[in-house]
């Protein structure tokens, strides 16, 4: 009778060992499908700039230092980098962003140019996926996170190598906002 319960003891420490990794590796999969949504957007949004730029260049030739810092950012965001990398350049893009969109406020006549709108508004979209996105991985690094710090899974974590993984943080508060672009002034 002792031996049936200490081997009934012994399968459900098991199982539950099992169910932990199993666990721990799925949250560990969903935080690595969140940041390739982010990179996925972040890819679209640098494959955009190019043809921005373009389009305002044509109106706005003396605006060179902001058409390069934004080629600059672009080459960063491509380049990948960490979590912590890839938030500094995504909050540097926004704020360079908003200096461009406040260029064109100035120009009329861009801001009527067809092209000019249609880049704003596929911008407009990607920034509200990348929001989208950061917010899927935040909640997968998040679900993770719990159960690698958490009684008893922390016991599984530590040995098989699993470890916290970095939230996407924007540290300052202007730049947690997208670019406004305002389409009421044509």
């Amino acid at each position: 009778m002792f031996g049936y319960g200490l081997l009934g003891l012994i399968v459900a420490i098991g199982g539950y060992l099992v169910w932990a990794y199993n666990a721990l590796v799925k949250n560990k999969n969903l935080v690595a499908e969140g940041w390739s949504g982010i990179d996925v957007q972040l890819r679209r949004r640098a494959d955009l700039i190019p043809n921005l730029i373009e389009t305002v260049k044509g109106y706005a030739a003396h605006e060179d230092k902001l058409f390069h810092d934004i080629a600059d950012l672009r080459a960063k965001s491509i380049s990948g980098g960490s979590v912590a990398e890839q938030s500094a350049v995504g909050q540097a893009m926004s704020a360079a962003l908003g200096r461009l969109f406040a260029v064109a406020e100035a120009y009329p006549q861009l801001k009527a140019d067809a092209n000019f709108r249609d880049l704003q508004d596929k911008l407009s979209g990607i920034e509200d996926e990348i929001q989208m996105s950061r917010r899927y991985y935040n909640g997968a690094v998040r679900n993770l996170n719990t159960m690698i710090e958490s009684f008893p899974t922390n016991l599984i974590a530590s040995p098989f190598g699993f470890s916290k993984a970095e939230f996407f943080e924007i540290g300052d508060a202007a730049a947690r906002e997208a670019p406004k672009v305002d389409f009421t002034k044509r």
